[in-house]
């Protein structure tokens, strides 16, 4: 039972764990937040001119999204030990291997993004004197922002969980607590550390949902007018 001397019983919910632990538990949020971040914003810089030289045809296509599928399979363990020796026990290897993992999800969301904006769109761009640096940036970029922005979240959510391997160099975020207390059999620790967890990755997910539907006001509107479409049409069906 939770309540005074759960500790002592090493129950799993206990609030006197979670009071007298607040400040080991808030700094390892903290580092799960800052390494989860500084991974899936330094995936998406490296991610999108990737996606943009593997949309210059085939030739480049299969190399860039061969190789990021390939980076994915490396399971996470190897994947540190080859990083190892270039950047020693530190946050930067375990930033660098969220990185690479991530870039499967960014590249791929990015280039079909980039691929579904309509040609005619570009042409019309062309034709209003758009440089190919304006039509990027105002035209494809933006059109492609729901995929991309998908595949954000995607990567963010997997990356919160990722995160906890970093454990094993000291640099896990939460993961520094459920590693050692899953040896101990502490099971409080266990529990809220993974709590805590799940509700980083949901709360990060909600706000990049707010982030997209903010940033793409286009797509709602094009929802709801299918929507009103379908309503308006509904009456119809019964007419003869």
């Amino acid at each position: 039972m939770a309540g005074q001397g759960c500790l002592v019983a090493n129950d799993w919910l206990c609030w006197e764990y979670v009071a007298s632990r607040s400040e080991e538990l808030t700094d390892a949020a903290v580092q799960h937040v800052w390494i989860t971040a500084a991974s899936v914003l330094t995936g998406l810089a490296v991610a999108v001119p990737l996606a943009l030289l593997a949309r210059r045809g085939r030739r480049w296509a299969a190399p860039v999204l061969g190789l990021t599928t390939l980076l994915y399979t490396i399971p996470s363990l190897a994947m540190f030990s080859l990083l190892l020796p270039l950047f020693g026990l530190s946050a930067a290897l375990v930033v660098t291997g969220l990185v690479l993992y991530s870039l499967t999800i960014l590249v791929r969301n990015t280039l079909a993004g980039l691929e579904a904006v309509p040609e005619e769109v570009r042409e019309a761009a062309r034709g209003m004197g758009y440089g190919p640096g304006r039509l990027l940036w105002q035209v494809e970029l933006p059109l492609a922002m729901p995929a991309l922005l998908a595949g954000v979240r995607i990567a963010t959510v997997s990356t919160v969980a990722l995160t906890t391997i970093g454990s094993i160099v000291g640099k896990g975020g939460l993961g520094n607590l459920i590693a050692p207390a899953v040896s101990s059999n502490f099971k409080a620790q266990v529990l809220t550390a993974s709590l805590l967890c799940v509700l980083l990755a949901v709360a990060a997910d909600l706000l990049l949902l707010g982030v997209q539907r903010l940033l793409t006001p286009w797509a709602r509107a094009a929802v709801a007018d299918g929507a009103d479409g379908g309503r308006r049409r509904g009456p119809r069906n019964g007419e003869v």
